[in-house]
């Protein structure tokens, strides 16, 4: 769905969405009316193909492909010259080998290569780390170091492997200078595995690495990287066990981390990490899985977390997480503006839904110089191009995209549905059956980007079955925004009667998605209904809604 809780700009005038094209179906014909912004028509986008995108997002795309890319290099000699090489404080943490001889200890290699990372993390005058989940895609990887390198944007590139025999631990690691493939360091790091010890190693770890790049660590943020979240060991254990299950986004491997995590809260009520990323399972459980009732999967998190602040009020991811929290299930615009306009900046997926699109492209291409391997970047910045109508550069960041994060099922959900909107069906539907092969979850959004095409293909009983479907969701109190996606539909057909209706239940049911409703572009032809701007009013945005489209 739109949400894209990980990552959590403005136009003075209110944006054409999209200039009256016309969509129509497999056949040629009009599919139920003309544009996304015609109040006469149904909103689906024309069908136009733009066969020179290419040429049009012109040095954009050579600079984006230049460091992030899947393209394969069989030596180093085709790696960038010096000059244009990244930073000698530049690092990628790629996953830790699991050495043990127990497949069922993955977790814990996982769990010491994210924990180095989150330490180097903490080290400002390291100018890029790249976060845990950019690397996982490496894990099985037989790329070489200096493809690695040039994808990820970084010099340089700490690996190694973990052993565990009985309670003796032995992590040996090698920094290399990425684009040469030059040893630049080793080092063995041995110990007893309890948390004293494992705490220990992680914190010498990042300080060595860190030295080796020359890079000073203050003394508040050695603090923070010797700080020791739990004395428990089997709570640790189970911590890192439910953030193996959490990465795989998938709502069975949810469900495995929630009980671990209650686990290590059980083992160790002071561990605010476990906390925290127990609330985060919920929230996203409540919002685009499906997996609990809204408000149930907001109590849960919210209490969590109000027990995690008692325990500690200046944590920040915290306060983040209450923040965004408060925001995606309280409609708090309020806290929203004040919390981060402290820092004169907003989130990017806020200011998308508040129309900030400029303000949009300039922090995705911030973000991309310093996390050229993270995906919400460029999807970001796609989507603020679709509603500035710069298409041809928003299919181009897509389309190379695609190769990149293909299985990513959060990008595969946004780039399915703006493909669509910007009538690149066959592109749409590809990401789309890449969803339904590669993942077994069904949730309110997939059924509907399902039913959008089974439409548009003129199988009006499958798309009437799926819509029955989401109607049945929202009827069982299920989660996932089905009475949202139900109204997009009818939206999308024009058929602006049960669109509202459906808008309505939205409303009373208070789903997340509805946050999306100044933007979405499927609802631009309700924009002049009176009960639109009702619900506008009542949902709380501090910005005008757009005039209705003459």
């Amino acid at each position: 769905s739109h949400s894209s809780i990980p990552e959590f700009v403005s136009s003075q005038e209110p944006v054409n969405h999209a200039a009256n094209k016309t969509s129509v179906s497999s056949t040629g014909a009009p599919l139920s009316g003309a544009s996304i912004t015609d109040d006469s028509s149904s909103a689906f986008l024309s069908i136009k193909k733009r066969w020179i995108f290419w040429v049009s997002a012109g040095l954009m795309i050579v600079l984006f492909i230049a460091y992030a890319s899947d393209f394969r290099l069989e030596d180093t000699q085709s790696v960038e010259s010096l000059e244009t090489l990244p930073s000698d404080r530049t690092i990628a943490v790629l996953p830790i080998k699991n050495w043990t001889g127990d497949p069922d200890m993955e977790y814990i290699s996982d769990g010491m290569t994210d924990a180095v990372i989150s330490r180097l993390s903490m080290i400002s005058s390291l100018d890029h780390v790249i976060p845990f989940t950019s690397v996982l895609k490496y894990k099985a990887s037989d790329k070489n170091l200096p493809v690695i390198a040039k994808e990820l944007g970084v010099r340089n590139i700490l690996q190694g492997n973990f052993q565990l025999q009985g309670d003796q631990m032995k992590m040996t690691l090698q920094l290399v200078d990425g684009p040469s493939n030059r040893h630049i360091w080793s080092h063995e790091f041995t110990g007893k595995w309890n948390t004293e010890e494992v705490f220990a190693i992680q914190a010498d770890v990042a300080e060595k690495v860190a030295g080796q790049m020359n890079a000073k660590i203050d003394s508040d943020e050695i603090a923070a990287i010797q700080k020791i979240p739990t004395e428990n060991s089997e709570a640790y254990n189970a911590w890192m066990l439910a953030n193996f299950q959490a990465y795989k986004y998938t709502e069975k491997g949810f469900t495995n981390a929630v009980p671990l995590y209650e686990k290590a809260i059980a083992l160790d009520s002071t561990f605010i990490e476990a906390y925290v990323d127990l609330a985060y399972v919920q929230i996203f459980a409540g919002a685009s899985w499906g997996m609990l009732g809204e408000q149930k999967a907001w109590s849960s998190a919210k209490e969590l977390l109000l027990r995690a602040s008692r325990l500690d009020s200046t944590h920040p991811a915290t306060k983040k997480a209450l923040t965004d929290g408060s925001y995606i299930y309280e409609w708090d615009f309020d806290r929203m503006e004040r919390e981060y306009m402290k820092h004169s900046t907003l989130p990017v997926i806020y200011s998308l839904q508040t129309g900030r699109f400029e303000d949009v492209l300039s922090m995705a291409d911030k973000k991309i110089q310093k996390y050229p391997a993270a995906v919400f970047p460029y999807v970001s910045k796609a989507q603020a191009l679709f509603h500035l109508n710069r298409w041809q550069e928003a299919t181009a960041i897509l389309n190379t995209c695609d190769r990149l994060f293909d299985d990513h099922i959060m990008y595969l959900r946004v780039a399915t549905r703006y493909y669509f909107y910007m009538g690149e069906y066959e592109a749409s539907r590809a990401l789309l059956d890449r969803i339904m092969s590669n993942f077994p979850d069904r949730p309110p959004v997939v059924l509907w980007l399902n039913a959008l095409h089974a439409h548009r293909d003129g199988k009006m009983l499958e798309a009437g079955a799926l819509v029955s479907e989401l109607q049945q969701r929202f009827s069982e109190g299920a989660s996932g925004s089905p009475a949202w996606f139900t109204a997009l539909y009818y939206s999308a057909i024009g058929d602006h009667e049960h669109a509202m209706g459906w808008l309505q239940r939205s409303y009373d049911r208070h789903e997340v998605e509805l946050i999306w409703l100044r933007e979405e572009p499927l609802l631009v032809s309700l924009r002049g209904d009176p009960r639109y701007k009702a619900l506008y009013r009542n949902i709380g945005f501090k910005q005008p809604p757009y005039p209705a489209k003459k």
